[in-house]
């Protein structure tokens, strides 16, 4: 079920309404109500895929509770590495069997041998990189002693399928989303207000300027050789701002949808583009997979401890598995390689901390120095975006070696089609820049703006998801 459709539009509020006002006596029934608007939301897609996520739920909330009971570092190294075995088994099947096939087979070929291998018709189930890392942390974090097991079956499933973050995060950690279950829920009209308006803001990136940017990009990157070098960075572009505008634009309906229900998620998303280095990119992009990656794979390879060249290592280790872990395709290795090539020159200068805070904090405008750092950031994205949109690494390079033709300072075809789009996406950045240090985009304080004037532009916003809103596309991150 897409957040930007009318059953979803219809499957809220019914749900909402049950929520509140018929399951809010107890918490173990509405964590049981939560269960099942959580599995038909899921199983919309393909009621296969609920085989699935029940089947995982069930062996790491087995597997915690024998942690618990045992003493005896085997067994329990045992048990950890039966949840890393069947998770990861689970998930390298279903995204990564053909890829592993393929490229077993187009091995041999490069040798001149070729060798007969079959691939599988697969359907890859909608989210199962997101849950199978949410169940991890679970499993992980009470292996280390940082997280009780529980023996409430109910509670540990609505932790794994809870629907609003489900297929595409954020990656919650057991520690932070898992205790709200038992918690009783009170609902706030505060709260809910405010997730209304994180609601508005996800759509608008989502159905005003992803979609619209995904009409142009899927053209200019179908039929990049004929573009002019111009029009491929306009591509490069628009790219940038749509897998920006539907990522982070499902994050943030994500959130406040949550919030309507008494849940509070992490931040998964904080403002990327006005980063002034790529080590505050990923600060500030993708949050929930940045720092689970950090906290169960950089750190236990060593992190940033001993010598330069274990830095380096550990560096690209993080990169490149990040990169696979959006799918099962060169490419996505390609841009974690950049990215860890953009990552490692900071490092080794112990420069990757120093911009923690917002850019030009207090302040109107950034320096020319930010606005520089900014920009360059930003390029360092954009030539790695090409990587991860390219269906073949062949076709990144060759779109690359297109832009720097005869005809870069030509002006792009079409570009009166693209206008309006380009307007929206700076409206949208110019929002975004005024808001950079709050949680989202639309959480206006009182005295920045007077009422009749926030309402006039909350209506603004919500009519423009009707005059400007691009044809209905699926969200990009449910394919990983």
């Amino acid at each position: 079920m897409l957040f930007n459709s009318a059953d979803f539009a219809i499957f809220l509020p019914i749900t909402f309404f049950f929520y509140w006002y018929v399951t809010h006596k107890n918490v173990a029934i509405q964590n049981v109500f939560l269960v099942v608007a959580s599995y038909l939301f899921y199983g919309w897609w393909d009621p296969r895929f609920l085989t699935l996520i029940i089947f995982s739920s069930f062996v790491d909330y087995s597997i915690g509770l024998n942690l618990s009971k045992s003493g005896n570092p085997k067994v329990r190294k045992a048990l950890l590495f039966t949840s890393l075995l069947v998770n990861l088994g689970l998930l390298g099947f279903f995204k990564y069997y053909n890829f592993f096939v393929d490229s077993f087979v187009d091995a041999f070929s490069f040798f001149g041998r070729e060798i007969g291998a079959q691939s599988l018709n697969i359907i890859l189930p909608v989210g199962i990189s997101f849950y199978t890392f949410q169940t991890l942390s679970y499993t992980i974090d009470v292996y280390k002693g940082k997280l009780k097991p529980t023996n409430n079956l109910i509670a540990f499933f609505a932790f794994v399928s809870f629907f609003p973050q489900l297929v595409a995060g954020p990656i919650e950690r057991a520690t932070n989303l898992l205790p709200q279950f038992f918690n009783k829920r009170t609902f706030s009209y505060t709260n809910a207000v405010d997730g209304m308006r994180q609601i508005l803001w996800g759509l608008f990136k989502k159905v005003v300027i992803a979609d619209n940017c995904a009409k142009f990009v899927n053209i200019i990157f179908e039929n990049y050789p004929e573009q002019s070098g111009s029009t491929l960075i306009l591509g490069a572009f628009f790219f940038a701002f749509q897998i920006y505008g539907d990522f982070s634009g499902y994050s943030d309906i994500a959130i406040g949808v949550s919030r309507l229900f008494g849940f509070s998620l992490m931040q998964n998303f904080a403002f990327p583009y006005f980063s002034r280095d790529i080590a505050e990119f990923w600060r500030r992009w993708h949050i929930s997979l940045s720092s689970w990656f950090r906290d169960y794979l950089y750190i236990p390879i060593g992190g940033s401890k001993g010598g330069k060249l274990n830095k380096v290592r550990n560096v690209f280790i993080i990169f490149i598995v990040s990169g696979f872990w959006h799918g099962a395709n060169w490419t996505f290795i390609i841009w974690g390689f950049l990215n860890a090539l953009y990552f490692i020159p900071i490092m080794l200068l112990n420069k990757n901390r120093i911009n923690t805070d917002s850019v030009a904090e207090g302040k109107l405008f950034p320096s020319l120095k930010e606005l520089f750092q900014m920009l360059f950031t930003f390029l360092l994205t954009l030539l790695a975006w090409i990587f991860f949109r390219a269906p073949s690494v062949t076709d990144a390079i060759r779109y690359i070696e297109n832009i720097f033709s005869d005809s870069f300072f030509s002006i792009p075809s079409a570009l009166n089609e693209w206008l309006l789009t380009i307007a929206l996406i700076i409206f949208m950045v110019f929002v975004e820049w005024i808001q950079r240090s709050k949680k989202h985009a639309l959480e206006l304080e009182h005295n920045q703006l007077k009422k009749p004037l926030r309402w006039a532009f909350y209506l603004a916003v919500t009519f423009s998801l009707f005059w400007f809103g691009g044809a209905q596309q699926d969200f990009i991150y449910f394919q990983f």
